[in-house]
């Protein structure tokens, strides 16, 4: 008899309006990595929010078993008092606070007279650093760090609890590959240690690397569980249970024909914002019309930076270098002369920079362009919900209308909705930073359609992605970029993998 440390039967959950899992029965062994995949808005997240106590015992159906026993979760502090710790998708850190002060906040390490013991606090922050990877001191404060090493921070803030049963929510969509393949290897030391863990992911290379096995969610049901030392437990398999259909390929096709210079920009540099050094030296690429231009780069190689400081100048200070546009020297210095100009880009942090979450479609749509819908300084409400729906039904934005909640969408539609915003202001440079970051196979898809839409019309396009199939299977030509300088341009059917990430990796003096 299998030796589960973990069984939920018959899990019901309903929202007003919605069913999010109906009769959901989901089993997991002691000791292993169990992978859950499903499209966004398939019920994973929610059936992790249901075991962790997020959503307590009494607000759904069914029953959890765990280590033998039923139990009932009121609350976070419940299941992780039993060894359950879950890392949500949505990083729950203060930027404001040190990486230690976060990784023990609520669980402080007290000397004596119960005040807390910082040099305790501080050293064994700095062991669980070395445990993930991050080289920050303990001290340094959150909000400097990337999304990529906050997933980090929080994967040490799990690991300094007696974790028993660990739950990762898309662990790695912020991760670059070298940082995604030394999460993994953490994964299978943990389980070494007999720690059980539950990954959801849409990077199904990685569940198929990694996971013993895999359970398929659809529509907030359990499709099937699959053995992933099975030979049929292919990536095409998983596809098929998460969408109910094949993809005949991952990236859709499209002919390149790039037409005239769109953008050039020319010797750029850019200093960090409070210390003294450069995060991008003498930056030159183009992007012409009708072509998909790719950024590839390690984490902190600086690809964000570059694609913020072009638009508006919204990151960094002393910024040096000319941009053109059509081949005429133009002056972007804020984020209003770059949208004038034609310049639009797309965060990586959608959620804290791309949207405004407690808004509706519509005014997130219609955000960075107002004034084609007002007059007199008054906007035309009837055209916003207008612009709205058109784009609601171009981008296939799965919602009940225009008036939904921004926050309440999955990922791949908020996504959408980023892109409908951009979209909106006629750019003829579109600058996308990950734009598939945590989004399932069938969202990406979407995502890919849209980009080859937009090259059919005659736009350029930049996508910044750390995974390197994605541009690959999406760009014309590929630029690579290491310690803020560019070390290669590769045309798309000279790039591999393999190369590309010999240039990513090349060291700044070769770089010269």
């Amino acid at each position: 008899m299998d030796d589960y440390i973990l069984e939920m039967r018959g899990i019901t959950k309903t929202f007003p309006g919605v069913t999010a899992l109906a009769d959901v029965n989901f089993a997991v062994r002691r000791g292993e990595i169990h992978a859950i995949c499903g499209e966004n808005g398939a019920g994973k997240s929610t059936l992790m929010k249901v075991l962790s106590g997020v959503h307590p015992t009494g607000d759904y159906e069914g029953e959890i078993v765990y280590d033998g026993e039923p139990v009932r979760f009121s609350g976070i502090r419940d299941s992780e008092h039993v060894g359950i710790v879950i890392i949500h998708q949505e990083l729950a850190l203060v930027p404001y606070l040190s990486i230690a002060e976060n990784i023990f906040l609520g669980n402080e390490r007290r000397g004596r007279g119960g005040l807390i013991d910082w040099n305790r606090t501080n050293a064994e922050a700095t062991r669980l650093l070395a445990e993930v990877g991050l080289a920050e001191t303990a001290v340094t404060p959150v909000g400097q760090l990337g999304v990529g090493k906050q997933q980090l921070v929080e994967i040490a803030k799990a690991l300094s609890k007696d974790v028993r049963l660990l739950i990762l929510d898309e662990p790695t969509a912020a991760l670059n590959d070298n940082d995604s393949a030394h999460l993994l290897d953490l994964l299978r030391a943990l389980k070494e240690r007999g720690i059980t863990s539950i990954m959801i992911s849409h990077k199904l290379n990685e569940i198929v690397s990694i996971a013993d096995r895999t359970t398929v969610i659809r529509d907030g049901r359990t499709v099937e569980t699959m053995d992933m030392a099975d030979p049929d437990a292919t990536q095409e398999r998983i596809i098929r249970g998460m969408v109910g259909r094949d993809l005949e390929s991952f990236y859709p096709e499209r002919e390149s024909s790039p037409g005239e210079e769109v953008l050039r920009v020319e010797d750029w540099t850019v200093w960090h914002p409070t210390q003294e050094r450069t995060v991008v030296e003498g930056v030159s690429f183009t992007a012409r019309a009708g072509e998909v231009v790719g950024i590839a780069g390690l984490m902190g190689a600086g690809r964000t930076e570059l694609a913020m400081s072009i638009f508006g100048r919204s990151y960094g200070r002393n910024i040096s270098g000319r941009i053109f546009m059509h081949g005429k020297q133009v002056r972007a210095r804020t984020v209003a002369e770059a949208i004038e100009n034609g310049i639009a880009y797309a965060t990586e942090d959608r959620k804290r920079y791309g949207l405004n979450l407690i808004e509706d479609i519509r005014r997130n749509v219609s955000a960075a362009a107002l004034g084609k819908l007002s007059s007199r300084g008054w906007v035309n409400g009837n055209e916003e919900i207008k612009v709205a729906e058109e784009s609601r039904r171009n981008l296939n934005i799965k919602a009940p209308s225009v008036m939904s909640v921004v926050g309440k969408l999955s990922g791949g539609n908020q996504q959408k909705v980023v892109l409908s915003k951009w979209l909106f202001t006629d750019p003829d440079v579109l600058i996308l930073d990950e734009p598939t970051r945590g989004i399932d196979v069938g969202a990406k898809y979407e995502i890919y359609t849209i980009i080859n839409r937009l090259v059919a019309a005659g736009k350029a396009v930049v996508v910044i992605s750390s995974e390197l199939p994605e541009l690959l299977g999406t760009c014309d030509r590929i630029y690579t970029l290491s310690a803020g300088r560019i070390t290669g341009e590769v045309p798309v059917g000279e790039a591999t993998q393999e190369n590309l990430m010999t240039l990513m990796t090349r060291e700044r003096e070769s770089a010269a």
